[in-house]
């Protein structure tokens, strides 16, 4: 998990606006099912929206625990959908390094 700062975090913000939900936690809550479906997802596209269907009033505590179970940043929370990003293992398939590099300094 990464600190990002505000400039940062508006630069995941943007990317992730047309972004449609791909893992969604609904009556059961955090499973391991959903953990793995993030895990899968964020292997595949590095940032990811998640809905919450169900629990909405602790949809923050939720997200939080979601992104340290797979090693994620929490960029924001926005309505009842969380953005979570993680660079690509592999180097050459990171979308975002450059900008966030960027933008760190």
């Amino acid at each position: 998990m990464i600190e990002l700062n505000s400039k940062q975090r508006k630069i995941l913000e943007k990317a992730a606006h047309d972004i449609e939900p791909v893992v969604i936690v609904g009556g059961a809550g955090m499973t391991d099912g959903v953990a793995q479906m993030t895990e899968v997802q964020l292997k595949a596209h590095e940032l990811i929206k998640v809905s919450f269907n169900e629990y909405k009033d602790q949809k923050r505590e939720l997200a939080e625990e979601l992104a340290q179970k797979c090693n994620a940043t929490l960029v924001r929370i926005l309505g009842n959908r969380a953005i979570l990003y993680r660079a690509a293992e592999d180097v050459e398939k990171r979308q975002f390094e450059k900008a966030l590099a960027k933008a760190e300094k």
